[in-house]
């Protein structure tokens, strides 16, 4: 088989995929592991959504598998360096969710500076102007891009921080962004947009080194795995009144549990990634995957069977290997 659909996908992009390879569409398969695992024996490609797994145990029962596809955003599902072993690409598109995430954090940043009030030098609690704040991006993604651009429609100040982009790297003047280090922008920023690309090395990396020193009343949107966030610093952070609010589009299973320290707080907003999640997004993100994987089985042809000759009345085990002459 060419191609398993396991994540729902607009009827336009199954049909055109359909009339190029053999597709079997299975979203029911996202319910069942045992199920799917048994479905990947004969399958070249797969597009699977954020609630499958694809391991190193998974990729045990798919031999001919070389393509996965992902049509929503993040790949924490998949184990990239059992794919990468198994020879396996996993193809998504980088770009289609930017708008749709820039639009996301634009408007949690307004409802955020305007719901959650502060106290104004006459004493009352008011809300913030996003055209007054100045606003710095941590994770120089394609989001960022389209933040930026919008940013600057409001008028407000613009910076960014990315681990991986010295302070000379020509995107700062391209997107119109100013680079800082982490810790400045964290002490000058009213609003903090985490949107950086998670790999374990920056696991923790907004902990008890940089939040403290978050300027006062400040606001962060995150769209990125909240594994970038210290747990205990940032309840800390969030309890003593440093923050005023936060909003993650994406957190670790029980980090709200009973016990837990974020569990309770009244300024933390969570959403079960929403961000990305648009018609028009997944729509382009669709169309990138399912060309990429037509592209890629273009160019693959199927692993035929390997036929072994006999002689009559010679017997033949097939699973000893290669027969003697």
């Amino acid at each position: 088989m060419d191609l398993l659909i396991v994540e729902p996908l607009e009827d336009e992009v199954t049909q055109w995929l359909s009339a190029r390879h053999t597709v079997r569409y299975a979203p029911e398969l996202a319910r069942d592991p045992r199920e799917f695992r048994k479905a990947l024996y004969n399958v070249r490609s797969l597009i699977i959504p954020p609630s499958v797994s694809l391991d190193q145990h998974a990729l045990h029962y798919a031999p001919v598998l070389r393509v996965v596809g992902r049509v929503s955003s993040g790949v924490e599902n998949i184990d990239l360096d059992a794919c990468s072993r198994a020879g396996v690409e996993v193809v998504r598109s980088v770009t289609a969710t930017a708008q749709a995430e820039a639009e996301f954090m634009i408007g949690a940043l307004l409802s955020l500076l305007r719901r959650v009030p502060v106290i104004g030098s006459d004493g009352l609690q008011v809300g913030r102007e996003l055209s007054a704040a100045t606003v710095g991006m941590v994770g120089m993604t394609p989001s960022a891009r389209s933040m930026s651009q919008l940013l600057s429609a409001f008028g407000s100040k613009v910076v960014g921080y990315d681990p991986s982009l010295h302070a000379t790297d020509p995107v700062w003047d391209r997107w119109r962004v100013k680079p800082l280090g982490l810790r400045e922008l964290l002490e000058t920023c009213d609003a903090v947009c985490v949107q950086l690309h998670y790999f374990s090395r920056y696991h923790g990396l907004l902990g008890e080194r940089f939040l403290p020193y978050c300027k006062p009343d400040q606001v962060i949107v995150s769209i990125a795995h909240s594994g970038l966030f210290d747990e205990h610093a940032l309840a800390q952070a969030l309890n003593s009144g440093r923050l005023a609010a936060v909003w993650l589009d994406s957190m670790e299973p029980g980090w709200l549990d009973e016990g837990r320290p974020l569990a309770g707080s009244p300024t933390l907003q969570i959403t079960p990634r929403v961000a990305s999640t648009t018609r028009e997004s997944r729509l382009r993100a669709a169309w990138a995957v399912a060309k990429r994987i037509d592209e890629l089985l273009s160019l693959t042809p199927a692993a035929q069977p390997e036929f072994k000759s006999t002689s009559p009345g010679v017997s033949l085990d097939l699973a000893a290997g290669p027969a003697s002459p």
